[in-house]
């Protein structure tokens, strides 16, 4: 195990009828908040409402910022910064999905710096400070509720980029499952990619070859997601498996699972995030295209560890490495298709003709996050296993 610092201060108020704590929890840390949200389903559900009567019964005042699209865009989070600086807000209130969190995360950062917010982003300034964050969560997928970083995309450049600080922790984020048992199928299944990526990216990537308590965790986190998914797909109001499935998603990207593993990486969120930056496809869909691809040309070079993966959380009896390593790929594949998730580019409506764009796109990022190994080239043998 490789040394480490492990240190997460976000609050975490999680059960049914939790969100009716929001006006108190929002009220410890100011009286202004601006409101960030998505589109018209918090009015459709009846959150909106809940949400701001508990404002009002606490005493705080709110500025609406709606419309924050599935993969948030740099000029809605610009336009949420001059919002929250010409009103000066004492803190954010994010209510919604990663997508929402997310851009609040921007917001945050944005409204106490004098620059323009894409400079975080293209690695032209570091989050010195940032305004108070709270989150209502209402979809189980990105762990932006309990983690200090975000993804914006900036449409005029085309680049889905990242930021990360631990002044953007969350000060608290409520966690009430009830609010995730009108997320529709897609979407559900979309998030346990989601999740279970997050997971993987660590656990496949580590250098550390030998780190049994993390590869435990992890290997019991998918299994419980893929299982919390199957019921929630059948039973939708399944109370357990969508309680399970919110905190089982909240762990997957919280530093608890890749703490003492050593520097690891996210190739796969790497290239999914050209898919997303240049189609409209959400998050889950695209890494549910690519980590079957790349765990299958892995497979030929290091297969140890997607044997393992193979045999731990999938069942395989192959004695032969590789064959179980091949086998893990094929396994994951199709139980992301069997949850109705898109599993190749075409069945996305991605051509195989834009692999060539889509890679020079992602080594963008790739040289951003310092993967050398992934060129141009690589990339395009990766997404081509996935046309």
């Amino acid at each position: 195990m490789q040394p480490f610092v492990f240190h997460n201060p976000t609050q975490i108020i999680f059960g049914a009828g939790s969100v009716d704590r929001v006006g108190k929890t929002v009220a410890r840390h100011g009286r202004t908040a601006l409101l960030v949200y998505g589109r018209d389903s918090i009015h459709r559900s009846g959150l909106y409402s809940r949400v701001t009567s508990a404002l009002q019964q606490a005493g705080v005042s709110w500025i609406d910022h709606g419309g924050v699209k599935s993969n948030p865009v740099l000029s809605h989070s610009r336009a949420g910064v001059d919002k929250a600086k010409a009103s000066q807000v004492d803190l954010i209130l994010a209510v919604g999905g990663g997508s929402v969190l997310d851009e609040a995360k921007a917001i945050a950062a944005g409204a106490c710096y004098d620059g323009d917010l894409w400079d975080f982003f293209s690695d032209r300034a570091t989050v010195q400070q940032a305004l108070p964050l709270v989150t209502v969560l209402t979809l189980a997928a990105t762990g932006s509720e309990m983690n200090s970083g975000g993804v914006i995309t900036n449409e005029e450049t085309q680049q889905k980029f990242n930021l990360s600080s631990p002044h953007l922790f969350p000060r608290v984020s409520i966690l009430d499952p009830v609010l995730t048992w009108t997320v529709p199928a897609d979407y559900t299944a979309y998030s346990a990619v989601d999740a279970i990526s997050h997971l993987l990216e660590g656990y496949f990537t580590s250098p550390d070859p030998v780190t049994p308590l993390q590869d435990r965790f992890v290997e019991g986190l998918v299994k419980t997601i893929m299982e919390s998914t199957e019921q929630i797909l059948a039973q939708p109001a399944h109370a357990e498996a969508r309680a399970t499935m919110m905190w089982a998603a909240t762990w997957a990207l919280n530093g608890l699972s890749t703490a003492g593993i050593g520097a690891y990486q996210f190739p796969n969120h790497m290239i999914e995030h050209s898919l997303s930056a240049l189609y409209d496809i959400a998050h889950g869909a695209g890494l549910a295209i690519v980590l079957p691809a790349w765990m299958a040309w892995q497979a030929d070079q290091h297969p140890a560890k997607f044997a393992r993966f193979a045999r731990e959380v999938l069942g395989c009896q192959l004695s032969d490495d590789r064959q179980c390593a091949l086998a893990a790929a094929r396994g994951l594949k199709d139980w992301f298709g069997a949850i109705g998730s898109p599993v190749t580019l075409s069945e996305a409506g991605i051509p195989a003709n834009d692999i060539p764009a889509i890679a020079a796109n992602a080594v963008m990022l790739a040289q951003k996050w310092r993967m050398p190994a992934y060129s141009a080239e690589v990339i395009a043998n990766i997404l081509q296993r996935a046309a």
